[in-house]
């Protein structure tokens, strides 16, 4: 059983165009920071020197998880439907957000432990009522896990078909910041004290039980060793599914826009599978938890916003979605200096 996805880094052809025509903006040499950078990678994905961002999109992947028995999460599973309840209601923050931003905001139901109604907005792509406790057993099979991660590209491959360039996951999932920490600590050998955070705001009796679970889940499942592997053990069906859109919107050279913990945890493993899924990959944000700044490191990445956010939902892809817009709109509409007619660029570059 194997993944077939065929990404390819960005064309470094546009590069040096790309940068001069950044740099002859009416502005002095790098004045415009990092929207200078994110406008060439923008341009760099998109292989244009006149890059746009078309039907911009979040899908947010929701499903449960099964280590919830053992107290990891200050909610009950229930809060997983109850939250989908609002997003399709239209009154989390993520709808707000999307809403304020013009963002189209799509909901998949990855493995809620619920029968959910049928609803406009809603995606029924549900592979199980939640993943099992794995503390006892494997979350998933690797077959579920590998079906998981081809549903998840079949959706990202439809909105591409409908236009869309630039799109966000986000996430919602009781108990899935357990699973994130365990990915990061078997992906990467980070002590699990780095990767393990307070998740929905436990307090400090329940992060310690949170730890004490997550120390014995990693003693009961010493042999892994394959990214696949790793995930159908440790992971949820809406982070494998994650995994799978992750790698479709590289394979087509959609922009990504990548939130939070648990979404930089589905891309830990969607990187290992295929390294060259981070060119296409912007971090709209540092989240507050422990476990997220460790990982923006040893992926060697900057984000857009320090905000202190731990909400999820793709809240920190909707709030740095207008960086994205103006850096594209500084590339393509700003006035040259020849254009301006503007005289003495050599001190206006100092």
């Amino acid at each position: 059983m194997a993944l077939d996805f065929v990404i390819s880094k960005p064309s470094e052809k546009l590069r040096l165009s790309l940068r001069s025509k950044i740099d002859q903006k009416t502005k002095p040499l790098g004045s415009l920071g990092q929207l200078e950078s994110l406008a060439l990678q923008i341009g760099l994905c998109q292989n244009s020197l006149t890059p746009r961002l078309n039907k911009p999109t979040i899908l947010i992947f929701a499903g449960d998880h099964g280590i919830v028995e053992e107290g990891v999460s200050a909610y009950p599973q229930s809060v997983t439907s109850q939250m989908v309840g609002n997003f399709l209601s239209g009154g989390a923050a993520i709808n707000v957000f999307a809403r304020q931003h013009q963002l189209e905001l799509i909901v998949i139901d990855a493995g809620v432990n619920a029968d959910l109604p049928k609803h406009p907005k809603l995606i029924s792509a549900k592979i199980s009522k939640g993943t099992h406790n794995f503390l006892k057993k494997p979350a998933m099979s690797l077959q579920a896990c590998i079906n998981t991660i081809k549903t998840g590209a079949d959706l990202v491959l439809q909105q591409y078909q409908n236009g869309c360039n630039c799109i966000g996951f986000g996430e919602m999932g009781i108990g899935n910041t357990s699973s994130a920490a365990l990915l990061m600590q078997s992906l990467t050998g980070i002590p699990l004290k780095q990767c393990v955070g307070r998740g929905t705001g436990i307090n400090n009796a329940q992060f310690q039980n949170k730890f004490n679970v997550l120390q014995q889940v990693l003693n009961h499942h010493k042999n892994l060793s394959t990214p696949l592997d790793i995930l159908a053990t440790l992971g949820g069906y809406e982070i494998a599914m994650m995994v799978g859109a992750y790698l479709k919107a590289a394979e087509d050279g959609i922009l990504i826009i990548v939130d939070g913990f648990i979404a930089s945890a589905a891309l830990l493993v969607a990187y290992k599978l295929y390294p060259e899924v981070l060119d296409y990959c912007v971090f709209s944000h540092v989240s507050n938890e422990q476990g997220h700044q460790a990982l923006l490191k040893y992926f060697n990445v900057h984000a857009l916003l320090n905000l202190n956010l731990r909400l999820g939902e793709g809240s920190g892809i909707a709030l740095a979605y207008p960086l994205l817009q103006s850096a594209v709109l500084f590339l393509t509409e700003m006035a040259t200096f020849n254009e301006a007619s503007i005289d003495n660029l050599d001190c206006l570059h100092t």
